[in-house]
């Protein structure tokens, strides 16, 4: 993005944000109200309807815990969707899911059953990390079109072979991060390409939590044994230990599993960032951190800071992006993620993003915390001077320009709005918005940070080619 681009942009920006009625006008799609208070312009944003079903697909999950019940109620909250089937390593989450949509709705502790189906035309993976890649790539060979929650692989080296294997099957692929189908991110996306920020430079971005679950100490059942969990067939090779519930259930805590806070929510955070700005990623990453309060066996970090440098492209400037995850944030958590340029500032909290704008006068100003102190009386005369013969039409301070809000409607839920998108792409043979390409430029960055924090180094990144770079 060069100067004249940015100020032509800026430009446009400006006139439709002159009143709330000529933007209302201008995104006629996305606007559904307007209201104004003082200097700040209050929209909410349309959902998006319902994509008619022309025919029905059914569906089967693989993985029932958390995010497997969870991805379930979001698909099926849209119209032609069937659910056939299910599977996971705990007979438990088996019974649950009899219970929630019917005894005949079929069952079993083995994926691969599920694959052999022939009247499963879609799958839902929502098992831990380290069996992402594995079931995929095996669905994809099934000819199944699939949903595989983030991040899309357990090691950086996975990547390629899935990413090959989508472009052979040719199969809706769309991986669980969102973010990449919120109103929101992509309202987000369109005032970024408006030049409503300027010229970016840095992001700033975090995700804190002070709670017991958010920190990954979910609940037990109470008849968890070899009996009702199949552990040999949890660990897929990643262990060989003896039963062990607290891995079983908790295992978001353990590297050979999962991917800790990177793997679990920079991931997420990238999402947000490459929809918004088209970036490809970042090509240097340093990640520091530690393990401060939640030292119950676990082998990732609850604090975890990351640095990562983009380069300039076609689709943005260089910036400086940092992320930061606590799970010790006395402060009570929370969420934000802050794109700075040097015309303002896009702000995302929850379901809405802000534009705060305020415009650097030409005049430096001079006095108070100024070298203009330390100079003699006379000089002071002479320098106010030559500064108000230079100055003199200019006010002397940042000027605010106000801010406008752009706000999701109560209840909306942009996973349905993913599940949609990659309905969409099943019915019509298309892509789905984050298949793997998109997705391992979320994942690989984040699995870096990992690379980085254990081994104290920075990592190079190629962007381009989805890898590891060797460092120089």
């Amino acid at each position: 993005m060069n100067k004249t681009d940015n100020n032509d942009s800026r430009r446009k920006f400006l006139k439709k944000l002159s009143s709330s009625a000529v933007l209302a006008v201008a995104s006629p799609n996305l606007i559904s109200g307007t209201t104004i208070f003082a200097d700040k312009h209050v929209q909410i944003l349309k959902k998006r309807g319902k994509i008619p079903a022309n025919d029905r697909i059914n569906v089967a999950a693989i993985g029932l815990g958390i995010m497997g019940f969870g991805n379930l109620k979001a698909a099926l909250s849209r119209e032609g969707i069937e659910l056939i089937s299910g599977a996971d390593c705990y007979d438990g989450h088996l019974q649950k899911l009899n219970e929630l949509y019917g005894s005949q709705i079929r069952t079993t502790r083995h994926y691969d059953e599920i694959l052999d189906d022939p009247s499963v035309d879609a799958v839902i993976i929502s098992t831990p990390d380290h069996w992402h890649a594995r079931q995929a790539i095996a669905a994809m060979k099934k000819g199944k079109a699939v949903y595989c929650e983030k991040p899309l692989v357990h090691k950086i080296e996975e990547g390629e072979a899935l990413i090959q294997e989508h472009r052979n099957a040719k199969v809706a692929f769309q991986v669980g991060s969102q973010w990449a189908s919120s109103i929101v991110i992509h309202k987000a996306k369109e005032l970024y390409q408006q030049g409503a920020i300027g010229k970016l430079n840095f992001v700033e971005v975090y995700t804190d939590r002070f709670d017991a679950k958010g920190a990954w100490q979910y609940s037990i059942p109470p008849n968890a044994s070899e009996a009702t969990c199949d552990w040999k067939a949890f660990q897929g090779g990643a262990t060989a230990l003896p039963f062990d519930p607290v891995r079983f259930f908790r295992w978001r805590n353990y590297q050979a599993y999962g991917t800790g806070m990177a793997g679990d929510l920079f991931v997420h955070l990238f999402t947000r960032l490459h929809t918004i700005t088209g970036s490809l990623g970042p090509e240097r990453i340093y990640a520091t951190g530690g393990l401060n309060y939640w030292k119950d066996g676990r082998d990732v970090a609850d604090l975890m800071l990351g640095l990562f440098d983009y380069p300039e492209t076609q689709q943005h400037p260089a910036f400086n992006l940092s992320l930061r995850v606590n799970f010790v944030d006395g402060s009570g958590g929370g969420d934000s993620m802050r794109l700075v340029g040097n015309e303002g500032e896009m702000v995302l909290d929850g379901n809405s993003v802000s534009i705060r704008n305020k415009k650097l006068a030409q005049a430096p100003g001079y006095g108070g915390w100024d070298t203009y102190e330390t100079f003699p009386e006379k000089v002071q005369q002479e320098f106010v001077t030559q500064y108000n013969a230079k100055y003199q039409h200019i006010r002397p301070q940042v000027l605010s320009v106000g801010e406008n809000i752009f706000q999701a409607p109560k209840g909306y839920d942009m996973r349905a709005d993913h599940f949609d998108d990659w309905f969409h792409a099943i019915r019509t043979k298309g892509e789905a918005v984050e298949g793997p390409e998109f997705a391992m430029r979320t994942a690989g960055p984040a699995l870096a940070a990992n690379i980085s924090y254990n081994e104290k180094r920075i990592v190079h990144w190629d962007p381009l080619r989805i890898k590891q770079r060797q460092n120089s």
